[in-house]
């Protein structure tokens, strides 16, 4: 599978008439936060991919309505919905996707679902909206750990992708107030072991600058302004990962 994710900026090589032979060919798009949804509305209504979307520290103009729990279900997901707000993606944090209209091959012949989770916010350093202590984080992922656990012992593992707006501590974060990372985020990779953790927040002013890195089992990527990745898992017939196979395109 192919995914475009996307963060922190407009991009123009996105926002653009020639977005469909560009991307087309994408399977699913990440919006890691601190993006207008304007701007999700424009990449859903041009691609017509399924779209899956966090908030930020800055984005925050609709995040007390997805907070309440009156989001809409994306169509592009296979469900029927009202359009109010819903800009046609899907609001993951604290919640768990089964996408079985997207799926792998099992050696069996049988298929496995893409599973999808995530999580919205940045650490607190001013008290605004959809900030967090790391204990606040750590109780959130709680929150889902017993669904996650419930997919291991249907999908034989935790989750594909976990979308966040900030990065897991020491990878890829800085040391400003704003911008450090949650030591939680390295716990759920420990304890869940997502292929991939897709993150934004950290701005990228550097073509050489880090966008990669494997922690544990999982690839945690920076999708500031736009990056694609070739997801092509390897499993065994029970649904565990043999082979993660990730790979960055980030120069398309």
């Amino acid at each position: 599978m192919k995914f475009l994710c996307v963060s922190d900026q407009i991009d123009p090589l996105v926002y653009s008439s020639t977005v469909k032979e560009r991307y087309g060919d994408v399977d699913a798009v990440f919006c890691a936060g601190d993006l207008s949804m304007e701007y999700v509305d424009f990449i859903v209504s041009e691609l017509g991919k399924p779209t899956f979307f966090v908030f930020g520290n800055h984005d925050l103009n609709e995040f007390e309505y997805y907070r309440s729990g009156k989001r809409p279900e994306n169509p592009y997901s296979g469900y029927d919905s009202e359009m109010a707000k819903s800009h046609g993606g899907d609001y993951v944090s604290n919640r768990i996707f089964v996408m079985r209209k997207m799926t792998f091959d099992l050696p069996n012949g049988k298929k496995t679902p893409l599973l999808i989770s995530g999580v919205s916010g940045s650490i607190r350093y001013n008290n605004g909206q959809d900030q967090y202590t790391d204990r606040q984080m750590f109780f959130q992922l709680l929150r889902l750990s017993l669904r996650l656990l419930w997919n291991k012992l249907r999908y034989g593992r935790c989750c594909d992708v976990f979308l966040t707006h900030a990065s897991p501590r020491h990878i890829h974060d800085r040391e400003d107030a704003c911008h450090k990372g949650f030591d939680c985020f390295n716990w759920f990779i420990k304890k869940f072991r997502p292929a991939l953790l897709i993150h934004g927040h950290i701005h990228l002013y550097d073509l050489q600058a880090v966008r990669a890195t494997d922690s544990e089992d999982t690839t945690v990527v920076n999708a500031y302004s736009h990056i694609v990745i070739d997801f092509n898992p390897i499993f065994t017939n029970k649904g565990n990962y043999v082979s993660r196979n990730v790979c960055i395109l980030s120069d398309r």
